[in-house]
């Protein structure tokens, strides 16, 4: 289901920053996806409800950040050094909690924004 909307991608030079955007988030788990171009999507960054703990894919590790602003219900990922490969269309979801854990299966969606790093 599309009942999120994703904002600020667009084009960035490698080793560059960009802030993604996410609203509104939930007090629910959420979480970052991206998706490239003949490429099976991959998980990137996700966030549990009190925002007390988050977990990141290898590749992103020590380079993007997950985030969540209660007072505008936004959620965010901020991109550090950025490289080619990071080049996606990124989307964010709520996602299932497991007792006391985060999952990775998608409650719902948004349509994603564009990020495109150049070499």
């Amino acid at each position: 289901q599309v009942q999120l909307q994703e904002s600020g991608g667009g084009p960035v030079q490698a080793g560059g920053s960009l802030t993604l955007s996410c609203a509104p988030s939930s007090t629910y788990c959420m979480a970052w996806f991206r998706q490239a171009p003949g490429k099976e999507r991959e998980e990137v960054a996700l966030i549990n409800s009190d925002d007390s703990n988050t977990t990141y894919a290898n590749p992103v590790k020590g380079r993007f950040t997950i985030s969540r602003d209660s007072a505008k219900n936004t959620l965010y990922l901020q991109m550090n050094l950025l490289k080619p490969d990071d080049t996606a269309m990124y989307y964010c979801a709520a996602t299932y909690r497991l007792g006391g854990y985060c999952t990775w299966r998608p409650v719902y969606w948004g349509q994603g924004t564009q990020v495109t790093v150049s070499s």
